[in-house]
């Protein structure tokens, strides 16, 4: 792959991951607030959700320099890694505790089946919680390269199905969120940020 191709493909990847931080940041704030957690801590759980990914900007630059192929086991084992990178990247910059386990835990699920730890229940942290249900729902109304983006209500339908991954109490406050009224400004937000990384990259 060409230097210059690499680039180009690093810059998008750069363009999607602040599409997707901008959207759970968004969420993980209405959440925070709508389960009455203390201003300070909202604020924080924005902060969370906007850096929840920087882990994967350093993978990608491994990932968008190999051959195309489909990824090893070793590979997709490196890619899960990204949590625990993104709390190293961030811990040597200062973040707090509350953002920093956040993150490290965000790929827990309630049940146990998550990494890096297998935490379950609430030895996860709260704000990790808060982040996987966030996270999911803007991955699910995204476009990724395999699949168009589900609709709203098919993204909330398939967390149901799923519904053993999340705190049932964080679940509940994310259902009103995205019921409420804050929702259509969070998507216009998502929208504006994606046509702008759409206009960059041409």
């Amino acid at each position: 792959m060409e230097k210059r191709t690499t680039g180009h493909i690093l810059r998008l990847n750069l363009a999607a991951e602040l599409t997707h931080g901008m959207c759970v940041s968004n969420l993980a704030f209405q959440v925070a607030c709508e389960m009455g957690l203390p201003p300070e801590t909202c604020h924080e759980m924005a902060v969370a959700g906007m850096v929840h990914d920087i882990g994967k900007l350093e993978i990608a630059k491994y990932l968008y320099s190999r051959e195309p192929d489909p990824l090893t086991i070793e590979e997709l084992k490196y890619v899960r890694t990204h949590s625990t990178m993104g709390y190293a990247i961030l811990n040597e910059r200062h973040y707090s505790e509350f953002v920093l386990q956040s993150i490290l835990h965000h790929h827990e699920n309630y049940d146990g089946s998550g990494y890096p730890s297998n935490l379950a229940g609430e030895e996860i942290p709260l704000g990790a919680r808060i982040l996987r249900v966030s996270d999911t729902f803007a991955a699910l109304i995204s476009d990724r390269p395999y699949r168009k983006a589900f609709s709203m209500e098919e993204a909330v339908a398939l967390m149901i199905d799923e519904i053993k991954d999340f705190d049932v109490g964080v679940f509940l406050a994310f259902q009103r969120v995205v019921h409420g009224p804050h929702i259509e400004e969070i998507m216009e937000i998502n929208k504006q940020v994606f046509d702008l990384n759409e206009e960059e990259l041409r």
